[in-house]
C-alpha cells in the first residue's frame, strides 16, 4: 500500500516537473516574440498620436491645394466614401478607406477625383485634409447643395492591435477642393463609425453606427440633426413610448421630401445558449455569445421645420414612424448590401448571407444582384441587363423615302433661287448654281476615348461595395469578398446606365492583391492546441496554482464575430493574457512613466480602469500581503476586491494630470476613445471584412 502511494507521489512530481518545464519553454517563447515585436514590424506598442501627428506634419508641407493627374487609379481600399460631385456632373469623389491584406492595415486620407468625360483620375493634396480613416460617412449638403459634409470614422495601428474612432465634422467644397473643419458649440455626436448621413432642406441627419470599447462593440441608435443655417447640432428628445429603430450600423439612409427613410442594417446582439458538455458528461451551464443580426425593418423619419417666426436655432420637430417590411425584399437576408439614391428610389447591390455551421467557421454566400427599392410603394424590384434592340425596317419605308426626297428637292430649288437673287443674277441662271446643302462646321478636336469592355453580367459577387449615381449612370466601386480564411478587396470600377440597362461597362479592373496573412498564425494555432491537450490530461491529477485563468492571444480579426462574450466584467478581464495587457497599457499611456503597475487610459473612468485591471491589482495586493507576512487566504474575496479597488483608484488619481493632457490633445484632433483589441479578447473585431 505504501509502495502504491509512493509511486503515485513520484508520478505526480514527474508531471509537475514536466509541466513546469513546458511553462518555462512557453515563457521563453513569449519573451522572444515580445523582443521581436520591439525590433521588427510586428510592433503593436505604437503611439497612434505620434503616427497621426506625423501625418498632419506631412500635410502641412503642402502650402496650397494641389491637384495632380494620376497615371493609374488609386490604391485599392474598402470602407471608403464615394459620391457623385454635387458641383460637377463629370466628376466622382473618393475619400479615405483602408486596405487589409491579412497582415498589415493601411489607412488613407487622399481625395481622389475621377473625371468621367476624360477617363482620368486626379489626386488632391491639401494642408487641411481630415486624418486617415475608414468607416466614415458623408453626404451632400441639402440647401447647401454644392457642399459635402463628413463625420467620424476610425483609425488603427498597422496590426490593428489598437484603434479609435473620430468625432470630427468637416465640410468639403468640391469646386475649390477646400476642406474646412466645422467647430460647433454645445453637444455633438460621439465618436463612431459605420453610421449613415443624409440631408433634408437645411439639415444634415446622422443616425446609428458603432463604438468599440475595451469590453465590447456597442451599436448606437441615437439621432442627430445639424442645422447648416445656424451651425448647431440638435439631439431631438423623442417621447419614451415612441417606437424607433434599434441600434445598428451599415444600414440604408435615403433622403425624402418630408424627411428621410431607413432600411435594414447590421448589429450583433447578446444571446444565451447552452454550453457544451464537459468530457465527464457534466453540463457547463449557459454562456453568452454575440449573435449576428441582419435587420430588415423600415422606418420613416418625419421632420417638421420650426415656424418662420421661431427663435433662430430652434430645433425641428421629428418623429419616427414604423413602416411595413418592404415587399419582395431580397432573399435570403444579406449584410453589406449597399444602396444609393436615384430619383426617389434606392438602388441596391451585392451583400453576403452567413449561415453559421459551427464555432470554427461560417458558410457564406455572396451576391451580385441589383435591385431597385420604390420608396413610395415600399417594394423591391429586381433589375436585369438587356441587350440593345435591333431596329427593324417598317413596311412602306420606300414610300416615306420618296416623299422625303421630293421635299429635299423643293428645298434645294428654293435655296438656289435665293442664292441667285443675292448674287444679282436672274432666276433662269439659278439652275446652274451649286449649293452646299451641308455647310461645314468648325471641327472640334476630339479627345481619344478608350474603349471600355461591356459585359451583359453584373460585377463579381461582393459586399460593402461603394455606389453612387451621376447623370442616371450607376457607378460601382470596389467591395470585399471572402474565400476560406482570406479576405480580398476588389480594385475596380463599373458603370451601368440605369435608363438603358444595356450592359455593365468596365472602367477599370486590376487583379486583387494576394492575401498575406499572419506569419506565425499557423504556429500559434498548433502550439495552443498542444497546450490545451496537455492541460486537459493533467487537470485530473495535478492541482493548478492559484492564478487567474487566461485565454489564448488575440486571434484573427474575422473570428471575432463567432466568439462568446463574458457576462460579467470579471470574466471579461480574465480573457486577457498578461502580455496583451502590458502591451495595451503601454500603447495607450506612453506619456506616463512606466512603474510596472497598470496605467489608466484616456477617457477611462475609475470604474472602467478597475474593471480592466482588476486581476492585476488583486495579484499585486496578494503579493504585497505575502511580503508583509500576511496570508491572503485570511481575507474574504470582497475585502480583496475592495483593497484592490483602493489601489487602482490611487493610481488613477496619480496619473490624472498626464492623462488629462493627453485627452485634450486627442479631443483637439477629433479623436475619441483609444481602444486596444487585446482587451476585447476573442470578442475583438477589426479590418474591412467584418460585418459591422
Amino acid at each position: 500500500m505504501g509502495k502504491d502511494k509512493k509511486s503515485k507521489s513520484d508520478s505526480k512530481k514527474q508531471k509537475l516537473a514536466e509541466k513546469k518545464q513546458k511553462q518555462e519553454k512557453k515563457a521563453e517563447k513569449k519573451a522572444k516574440t515580445k523582443s521581436s515585436k520591439v525590433e521588427g514590424s510586428d510592433a503593436e506598442d505604437i503611439d497612434l498620436d505620434e503616427v497621426l501627428a506625423e501625418y498632419k506634419k506631412q500635410q502641412e508641407l503642402f502650402l496650397k491645394v494641389t491637384e495632380t493627374v494620376l497615371d493609374a487609379p488609386p490604391k485599392p481600399r474598402s470602407s471608403a466614401a464615394f459620391l457623385a460631385s454635387p458641383s460637377n456632373s463629370n466628376q466622382l469623389l473618393l475619400f479615405g478607406g483602408e486596405n487589409y491584406n491579412g497582415a498589415i492595415a493601411n489607412f488613407y486620407n487622399d481625395l481622389n477625383i475621377y473625371y468621367i468625360d476624360r477617363d482620368e483620375w486626379h489626386c488632391v493634396t491639401s494642408p487641411n485634409t481630415p486624418l486617415p480613416r475608414s468607416g466614415h460617412a458623408w453626404c451632400r449638403g441639402g440647401n447647401q447643395s454644392n457642399s459635402v459634409f463628413l463625420f467620424g470614422g476610425e483609425f488603427s495601428s498597422p496590426k490593428q492591435g489598437t484603434f479609435y474612432h473620430y468625432n470630427d465634422f468637416w465640410r468639403l467644397e468640391p469646386s475649390s477642393r477646400e476642406w474646412t473643419r466645422i467647430e460647433t458649440k454645445g453637444k455633438t455626436p460621439s465618436a463612431r463609425s459605420g453610421h449613415r448621413m443624409t440631408y433634408f432642406k437645411n439639415y444634415i441627419i446622422l443616425f446609428g453606427g458603432f463604438q468599440d470599447t475595451s469590453n465590447q462593440t456597442k451599436y448606437l441608435n441615437d439621432l442627430w440633426i445639424y442645422d447648416t443655417t445656424n451651425f448647431v447640432w440638435h439631439s431631438p428628445n423623442l417621447p419614451p413610448a415612441q417606437l424607433k429603430p434599434d441600434a445598428r450600423s451599415s444600414f440604408t439612409f435615403l433622403p425624402h421630401e418630408q424627411g428621410a427613410v431607413l432600411f435594414g442594417g447590421y448589429s450583433r446582439v447578446k444571446t444565451t445558449v447552452s454550453a457544451n458538455k464537459s468530457a465527464k458528461g457534466a453540463s457547463q451551464g449557459q454562456r453568452n455569445i454575440l449573435k449576428p443580426l441582419v435587420h430588415q425593418d423600415c422606418f420613416f423619419l418625419r421632420i417638421t421645420q420650426p415656424p418662420a417666426d421661431a427663435v433662430p436655432g430652434t430645433p425641428p420637430t421629428v418623429r419616427w414612424e414604423k413602416r411595413k417590411k418592404p415587399a419582395n425584399t431580397p432573399n435570403p437576408p444579406r449584410a453589406g448590401a449597399t444602396m444609393t439614391y436615384h430619383r426617389g428610389r434606392g438602388i441596391l447591390f451585392g451583400g453576403v448571407h452567413d449561415e453559421e455551421q459551427s464555432e470554427e467557421g461560417m458558410d457564406s454566400e455572396f451576391f451580385n444582384q441589383l435591385f431597385t427599392w420604390n420608396i413610395e410603394r415600399n417594394r423591391f424590384f429586381p433589375m436585369g441587363l438587356r441587350k440593345p434592340r435591333t431596329q427593324k425596317k417598317a413596311a412602306g419605308a420606300e414610300q416615306r423615302v420618296g416623299r422625303r426626297g421630293r421635299a429635299q428637292a423643293n428645298e434645294e430649288e428654293l435655296l438656289k433661287q435665293l442664292a441667285a437673287l443675292q448674287a444679282g443674277s436672274s432666276l433662269e441662271d439659278a439652275d446652274d448654281m451649286e449649293i452646299d446643302l451641308n455647310p461645314a462646321e468648325p471641327e472640334e478636336p476630339e479627345m481619344p476615348v478608350r474603349e471600355m469592355p461591356v459585359s451583359m453580367e453584373f460585377p463579381h459577387p461582393r459586399f460593402n461595395a461603394q455606389l453612387t449615381v451621376q447623370d442616371d449612370v450607376l457607378y460601382i466601386y470596389g467591395g470585399t469578398f471572402e474565400k476560406d480564411d482570406r479576405e480580398f478587396t476588389f480594385d475596380d470600377l463599373y458603370a451601368i446606365d440605369l435608363g438603358k440597362m444595356d450592359g455593365c461597362k468596365e472602367i477599370f479592373r486590376r487583379e486583387v492583391e494576394d492575401w498575406a496573412g499572419s506569419e506565425d498564425e499557423d504556429e500559434e494555432d498548433g502550439d495552443e492546441d498542444e497546450d490545451d491537450e496537455d492541460e486537459d490530461e493533467e487537470d485530473e491529477d495535478v492541482e493548478m496554482p492559484d492564478e487567474p485563468s487566461v485565454s489564448p492571444s488575440y486571434r484573427k480579426k474575422k473570428q471575432a464575430d463567432e466568439a462568446s462574450v463574458a457576462d460579467s466584467t470579471t470574466t471579461e478581464s480574465t480573457m486577457k493574457s498578461e502580455e496583451e495587457e502590458t502591451e495595451a497599457s503601454t500603447a495607450a499611456t506612453s506619456v506616463v512613466e512606466d512603474d510596472g503597475l497598470p496605467h489608466p487610459r484616456p477617457f477611462e473612468s475609475r470604474r472602467e480602469f478597475f474593471v480592466r485591471t482588476s486581476n492585476e491589482w488583486q495579484e499585486i495586493l496578494m503579493a504585497s500581503l505575502r511580503w508583509k507576512g500576511v496570508q491572503p487566504e485570511s481575507l474574504t474575496i470582497k475585502e480583496i476586491k475592495a483593497k484592490a479597488f483602493e489601489m487602482s483608484e490611487e493610481k488613477w488619481w496619480d496619473c490624472r494630470e498626464e492623462i488629462t493632457a493627453l485627452e485634450d490633445e486627442q479631443e483637439a484632433a477629433g479623436i475619441g476613445e483609444v481602444v486596444s483589441l487585446a482587451d476585447k479578447g476573442s470578442t475583438a473585431t477589426g479590418g474591412a471584412g467584418r460585418r459591422r
